[in-house]
């Protein structure tokens, strides 16, 4: 539930930190805005608080032309805490209802429809399709704001197959037609150039470190303010750059994508490899809580690993090796069985191998034991068979050569899960001391968050670990950080 006295309090100090956690409506104007709205603050008596754009849409409230609430970052706290409704929300996120039809969906969550429906009206007051319409429309007035993109190829990234159905829909639900967005709009760039904003504190230099000593030539590049590198999306291709500002608290994106239908989970994507919508603060605050006296990192972010499958590769080449060890071994398996992306300043640069790639090679050219190299082949095999259900971590285990760890460290960077402890982890063990005997279970719902903040005070984070003596206790109990 809003506190109105907080958030009066932080819309007048434009504070940052709440940007994305809560949305305000001037019934006079019938805008909504973000905390951080340039705008003179309006009277109290003439604002109502919303916990997302969403719902203060359904009130009938079109988003500010000043602050773009469609730029905002999300917040946690609106998505819930229900399994299957952050699920549905992911999914549709990524163009499950543009791509397909509701009952498939349902079928992908498990659920009925008349269950989803509920979900929904429940959390949001609307349908779940109605949901997906307004986030492709919110996209799309980012898109109109900040390139220069025709609008019939604006529509097209948004998910919509007619020029008519999104101009209609549109207007319908942003209060405005596509042109009047776009004749408003004074900041807009040649390039596709996308500025992707976040709630500071944000630890960058602790980020971009440990994207420095993990980065793969050829696929990644990281510098000083920069981290960029080739990304697959179903059959899209592309690549693009992060550049860090600190004074606007954002990240300025160049990017480049071959087809423009997957533009919308290609930057929700991003957002997640840069953690861009955790609310650090919020979590921090809680590990204090639970574990006083535990020394902090302000504004750690999780490092993101770009999809599922590769976390899980990456993952198996480091079982029982030093990082610049692993390092090595996937740079050799991307320039090896990689699709060729482009040249930049004389270097190929590569996309990260697909699971038929993997699967039907031999491996022979990575220097490790043969166990490993038929685990990598197993793994890629069974997401070459079972492309449904292998975003599920959780079903890896049974095969052989993977155990939790490896699960588990791959659903906390290739997905983001915000709740991984790894218990396991050589790094993790060195630092337990600063728990001071407090449980770390009482840091869930943000065990991702203490892993990796235990992770930064460990010296042997970088170091080797001990060796167990078969793949299968490799991968059931790794003892090392990676």
């Amino acid at each position: 539930m809003l506190d109105p006295d907080l958030c009066r309090q932080a819309r007048l100090s434009r504070d940052a930190r709440f940007d994305g956690r809560f949305f305000i409506a001037v019934k006079t104007t019938g805008i909504y805005c973000r905390p951080i709205c340039p705008a003179t603050p309006p009277k109290e008596s003439n604002v109502v608080y919303f916990d997302s754009a969403v719902a203060a849409a359904q009130a009938g409230f079109r988003p500010c032309l000043r602050c773009r609430p469609d730029s905002a970052p999300d917040s946690p706290a609106w998505r819930g805490t229900q399994t299957t409704l952050e699920r549905a929300l992911r999914l549709i996120d990524e163009g499950a209802l543009q791509e397909g039809s509701l009952s498939c969906l349902c079928e992908r969550l498990g659920i009925g429809e008349r269950y989803l429906r509920r979900l929904f009206q429940q959390r949001f007051g609307v349908a779940p399709k109605a949901y997906a319409l307004y986030r492709q429309c919110l996209f799309a007035k980012q898109l109109l704001h900040q390139t220069t993109l025709p609008v019939t190829d604006i529509a097209y990234a948004s998910g919509f197959r007619s020029l008519r159905r999104f101009n209609d829909a549109f207007k319908a639900q942003i209060g405005l037609t596509p042109r009047e967005v776009r004749r408003e709009s004074t900041e807009r760039s040649p390039e596709l150039i996308l500025r992707l904003a976040y709630r500071p504190p944000y630890a960058w230099e602790s980020l971009r470190d440990f994207f420095i000593s993990r980065h793969i030539e050829g696929l990644e590049w990281v510098d000083e303010r920069h981290y960029g590198r080739c990304i697959a999306w179903g059959e899209a291709r592309g690549h693009f750059t992060a550049e860090h500002r600190p004074d606007r608290h954002d990240f300025l994106v160049r990017l480049e994508l071959d087809d423009l239908r997957m533009l919308s989970p290609v930057v929700r994507r991003i957002r997640r490899l840069l953690d861009l919508d955790a609310d650090t603060s919020v979590i921090e605050t809680h590990l204090t809580q639970a574990l006083p006296g535990l020394p902090l990192i302000e504004g750690l972010r999780l490092p993101g690993v770009w999809s599922l499958f590769e976390a899980g590769i990456r993952a198996i080449l480091g079982q029982q090796v030093t990082v610049a060890a692993a390092r090595r071994l996937v740079t050799t398996l991307v320039a090896t069985l990689g699709e060729p992306a482009c040249e930049s300043e004389g270097q190929v640069r590569y996309h990260f191998p697909t699971p038929s790639q993997i699967a039907g090679s031999d491996l022979t050219f990575l220097k490790m034991p043969e166990s490993r190299r038929e685990t990598l082949r197993r793994f890629a095999s069974f997401y070459r068979q079972q492309a449904d259900s292998a975003d599920e971590p959780s079903t890896w285990t049974a095969l052989k050569g993977i155990g939790q760890w490896t699960a588990d460290y791959a659903t906390m960077r290739g997905a983001g899960d915000p709740d991984i402890w790894l218990a396991g982890d050589l790094g993790v063990k060195k630092a337990l001391p600063s728990l001071n005997s407090h449980d770390p279970a009482g840091a869930a719902p943000w065990r991702s968050y203490l892993t990796l903040q235990l992770w930064s005070q460990s010296s042997l984070s970088l170091q080797t670990s001990s060796r167990p003596t078969s793949s299968r206790q490799a991968s059931s109990r790794p003892t090392r950080s990676r």
